[in-house]
This record gives structure tokens, C-alpha cells and sequence, in this order.
């Protein structure tokens, strides 16, 4: 990519970074951090006091006031995100683990149908006995007065002896498979509880982390949102010309696959659907849901979550990533878009924005793994 180019493309990110992030910034997730005392009142909040104004000439706050504000979004934002990830790997947890309930209990009723009609064929075989005066077959052989029918009878019995012993070995199978399936059965059913418990938990822990944040954006007003928004742009501008100037479009040389294409086609097709942690689609989506269902979509089922996606897909040097790839973002993986190409990503940011499009190096990133390995 020659040099005049380059700085097309940079000035092109750049624009489509300062209009696409007006509403949906890149920098809304940061670092994990220590968990923000939850405020009690707005005196005691861990933001600073911003007083309500009562005139339209409000002087707005320091710089360095909105930037903490900003910050703590951030770490309440951040926070969330982790417990999504571990509310949609709890879900997935679930759903595999009822389903293999299901099965187990398909094999307990069928072992135990087996087990009736062995039980029943042994009833059988005992009735047979007591109608001949309980006397063994052996027995009753040896008093019989025609020497061939003692031939004959002693075919049978050993027949008749081989059948009862098979018999016995059959339902001794049987019982054990019976009692293995129901101890495999009790055992998942404490993993599907422990994972519920896993997820009411982290549903709990995302809901009070959003209300969190949005009660620390309420105490703002309209202005001083806007200059919050402004140092949000600010920032995402800063970290992707930082992210630029490393030359690492000149670096890029992957072309999409074919099954990149339809992966990019199906994300970029979803521009402007809210956020919502947990969601799939069609109509919401969060970070890893619209990779995944993407990625669904170009006939290459991914992980569900953005840490799955980190630890289980090929992973591929940035200067080699392509159209499609998947850029796994912050030290704990809690976050992931598509890179589109031309520096940009598309993705689902966080509670109360859209899908939209961003530069890939507004967050810190930690890898990139690719969905395919052609």
C-alpha cells in the first residue's frame, strides 16, 4: 500500500471514526479495576459532585472532572462486560447440560425397560422350576427311565444353562448401566444448578453495574454529557492515530475469504441495532452475540463467548489479520469486534449503544483470532 494511500485511508478512518463513534464511542470499556464502591447518595459517590444547574449559563466543570466521570463509566462499563461474558458462558453451560439430562434420562428409561423384561424372563424361568417340584433339571434327568430323552434333556439343560447364566449377566449389565447413567444424571444436574446460581449472579452483577453508570450520567447535564462525549471521541481518536501511526495498515496484506466476506456482510448488515447484553439478534445484540451470529451466518459456528473465541479459534499475528478476523479486546478478553479492513472494526459496545463501526486500535488489543482455518 503506497504511502499516498496510506494517508487516505488513515484520513478516512479517522472521519469514520469521529462521525460512527458520535454515538456508540470505542473507549467505553477500560482496564479491569477494582470494584467501585456502589453510591449510597450522590454525596458519597466515588464521582465528583456535579451540582444541578438552574440557569442556562452553568459553568461546566473542569476538564480533569468529566475525565474521572469518564473513567468510572468506563470501569462500571468494563465490569459489566465481564459478567455478561460470564452470564452467556453459563447459558451455554446450561443449555448443553440440560440437553444432556435429556439424554441420560432417555438411557435411564430404556435401561429400566430392559431391566423390567429381564426381570420378567427371570420370574419366568423360576415359575418353570416350581411346576416341576422344585427339583433342579439334573435331578429330573437322572430319574427318567428312556435313556435317549436323558440325551436328549441333557442338551437342553446345557442350553437351558447357558441361557440362564447370559441372563444373569444381562441384568447384572443392566443394573450397572442403570445406576451409572443416574449417577452421571445426579451429576450434571449439580453442574446445571451451580450454573444457575453462576448466572443469576452475574445477571445481578450487570444490572447493578448499569444502573450504577446511569445514575452516575444522570447527575450530568445535557452540556456537560455532550463534553463527556467529546472527551469520549477525543480519546477513541487518539488511541486509533496512535494505533495508525505504527504503520500497520502498510502491514496489513490479508484479503477476506469468501466466508469472511458473508461474515463482514452479515455484521455490517446490523449498524445501528441497540446493545443488549445477552442477545443474539436479530433485533439487539452484545459484543461476542454479533460475532458469533456472523460468523453463524457465513456457515462457520463460532464460540459463543469472546473468551471462548480468544482460547478455542486459530490465532493470527495482527499484520496478517484480514477482513472477518475476530480482535480480542483487554487483558481479560471481555470484549470483541470484526475487523472490516482500513483500520476499522464493527461491533456492539456496550450498554446503550449500537452496532456501529470504530477504529481497531481505540481499545487495547489483546490478539486476533481467525473463525477459519483456510
Amino acid at each position: 500500500m503506497g504511502r499516498g494511500r496510506h494517508s487516505v485511508l488513515a484520513a478516512a478512518v479517522t472521519v469514520v471514526c469521529a462521525v460512527t463513534l458520535l454515538g456508540a464511542p470505542g473507549t467505553a470499556f477500560a482496564r479491569a479495576l477494582p470494584d467501585p464502591a456502589p453510591p449510597a447518595a450522590p454525596a458519597s459517590s466515588s464521582a465528583p459532585s456535579l451540582p444541578p444547574s438552574t440557569s442556562p449559563s452553568v459553568t461546566l466543570p473542569p476538564d480533569q472532572d468529566l475525565e474521572a466521570v469518564r473513567a468510572e463509566l468506563d470501569k462500571l462499563y468494563h465490569d459489566a462486560a465481564v459478567a455478561t461474558d460470564a452470564y452467556n458462558l453459563a447459558d451455554e453451560k446450561a443449555k448443553k447440560q440440560s440437553a444432556e439430562i435429556t439424554d441420560l434420562n432417555e438411557k435411564i428409561a430404556g435401561e429400566q425397560r430392559k431391566l423390567d423384561g429381564l426381570k420378567e424372563r427371570a420370574g419366568a424361568a423360576a415359575s418353570a422350576q416350581y411346576r416341576t417340584g422344585g427339583l433342579p433339571p439334573e435331578v429330573q434327568l437322572m430319574l427318567g427311565n428312556d435313556p435317549q430323552d436323558f440325551f436328549d434333556g441333557a442338551g437342553r439343560l446345557l442350553q437351558s444353562q447357558r441361557a440362564t447364566k447370559s441372563l444373569i449377566e444381562e441384568t447384572t449389565r443392566a443394573q450397572q448401566d442403570l445406576e451409572l447413567y443416574a449417577g452421571d444424571a445426579a451429576d450434571h444436574l449439580r453442574e446445571l444448578e451451580a450454573g444457575r446460581k453462576a448466572k443469576a449472579a452475574a445477571k445481578k452483577r450487570i444490572k447493578q453495574r448499569i444502573k450504577e453508570a446511569e445514575r452516575l450520567e444522570a447527575k450530568l447535564e445535557k452540556r456537560q454529557r455532550e463534553r463527556l462525549a467529546e472527551l469520549e471521541r477525543q480519546a477513541a481518536d487518539q488511541a486509533q492515530s496512535a494505533w495508525l501511526s505504527t504503520g500497520i495498515l502498510d502491514e496489513l496484506k490479508g484479503r477476506a475469504s469468501a466466508s469472511g466476506r458473508k461474515a463482514v456482510e452479515f455484521a455490517t448488515a446490523q449498524l445501528g441495532k441497540p446493545y443488549e447484553w445477552g442477545a443474539v439478534g436479530p433485533r439487539t445484540y452484545d459484543c461476542s452475540g454479533l460475532t458469533s451470529q456472523a460468523w453463524a451466518a457465513a456457515g462457520h459456528p463460532v464460540p459463543r463467548t469472546s473468551q471462548q473465541q480468544w482460547q478455542q479459534l486459530k490465532r493470527v499475528d495482527i499484520k496478517d489479520m484480514r477482513p472477518g478476523d475476530l480482535i480480542i479486546y483487554f487483558d481479560d478478553a471481555s470484549h470483541v469486534g470484526m475487523y472490516v479492513g482500513d483500520g476499522a472494526i464493527v461491533h456492539a459496545p456496550r450498554p446503550g449503544r449500537t452496532v456501529t463501526l470504530a477504529g481497531a486500535g481505540t481499545m487495547p488489543i489483546l490478539g486476533v483470532v481467525r473463525p477459519t482455518t483456510g
